[in-house]
């Protein structure tokens, strides 16, 4: 199966509130510093994460399920930063609320993540994807930055 069924620069330029699963608190982390990265070129960030209550400013939720209604209907995009091998279950997630919400429109896995478990169940539940890359790569792409 392909890496993704819809351009990953057309979703950053499109898509502006974005679920990240697994978003960290520890600056040291990727799973901060692409999500802060994100923030400061002004897309919402709605971070899960079971063990925060906040991170980088944003309020946490400890599951995409916990977050509010009237919040997970503005989610656009999930971008997972979890092992490869939970991708089948946040990807389940992403369809239930989907069928409760209308979204998300896009699942993202980030670079070196990929799962053709998790494509399958996204391709059911009619939610375009993007594995195997990342957010702040396809957005410098996007601006042109060097």
């Amino acid at each position: 199966m392909e890496k993704f069924t819809v351009n990953p620069v057309e979703v950053m330029r499109q898509y502006r509130t974005i679920a990240v699963v697994g978003a960290s608190k520890n600056p040291e982390k990727e799973a901060f510093t692409v999500p802060a990265y994100l923030q400061a070129q002004g897309y919402t960030i709605i971070p899960v994460n079971p063990t925060a209550d906040v991170v980088n400013g944003s309020k946490a939720y400890p599951t995409l399920a916990g977050i509010p209604k009237e919040v997970a209907e503005k989610v656009e995009v999930v971008d997972v930063f979890r092992p490869s091998e939970e991708f089948p279950e946040v990807a389940r997630q992403v369809a239930e609320m989907k069928k409760n919400t209308g979204r998300p429109f896009v699942f993202w896995g980030q670079l070196g993540l990929e799962n053709e478990e998790a494509k399958k169940i996204l391709s059911e539940a009619k939610i375009d994807y993007v594995m195997d890359k990342c957010m702040r790569v396809e957005h410098r792409v996007m601006v042109g930055w060097k």
